[in-house]
């Protein structure tokens, strides 16, 4: 899983009793919020922060779109969604904690729904797809650009579309590994 911030930057349970479904879902990061289903637009703004996602749905119905809306003042975050295989069972933050050889196992030929970059509060750019999760399943939502990155250089090589690799970006330990992870499932 690790791979794919390398790769997208160079390319640059409570609920209520009707039978709309829960209004709300408890996770092992608490209880959350089930998107609204807005006729016509579904679109869900993830906020991040320095080292979490907030404001993402539990649950959420196929076609929805994600935005990302970045209220760090110094980091810059990805929001890296991607789909988990029906065989794995662990959770979000166990696939966390797994190494890196491990978890690209586990994402072996599994390509992200979506990327979105947003530097220092600013709102999110698609790097890969737009935004919209159309298969259901469970998604793991991460951040893996490094700790202390340098704004300037991924905003750099955002812009750069005659770019051949992925920029540097630091050695610092890539978000997830602070707890920048979230779990959302596709109806």
């Amino acid at each position: 899983m690790s791979v794919l911030v390398v790769s997208a930057v160079g390319l640059v349970a409570c609920g209520d009793d009707d039978d709309d479904g829960p209004d709300a879902i408890t996770t092992e990061a608490g209880t959350v919020p089930v998107a609204a289903s807005i006729p016509g637009t579904n679109i869900v703004t993830v906020v991040a922060t320095d080292y979490k996602f907030s404001e993402l749905p539990a649950e959420v119905p196929a076609g929805t779109k994600f935005a990302l809306q970045n209220d760090s003042t110094a980091e810059a975050h990805e929001m890296i969604v991607i789909r988990i295989p029906d065989d794995e069972k662990r959770t979000i933050g166990q696939l966390a904690a797994l190494p890196e050889a491990e978890s690209d196992a586990v994402f072996a030929g599994v390509e992200p729904s979506t990327v979105i970059v947003a530097l220092p509060g600013e709102t999110g750019q698609a790097v890969e797809g737009d935004g919209t999760v159309t298969e259901p399943g469970r998604y793991a939502v991460v951040c893996f650009i490094p700790k202390g990155a340098d704004p300037d250089v991924l905003a750099e090589a955002m812009s750069n579309t005659a770019a051949t690799g992925p920029p540097d970006m630091g050695t610092g330990p890539p978000h997830i590994t602070q707890g920048m992870y979230a779990e959302t499932v596709v109806k």
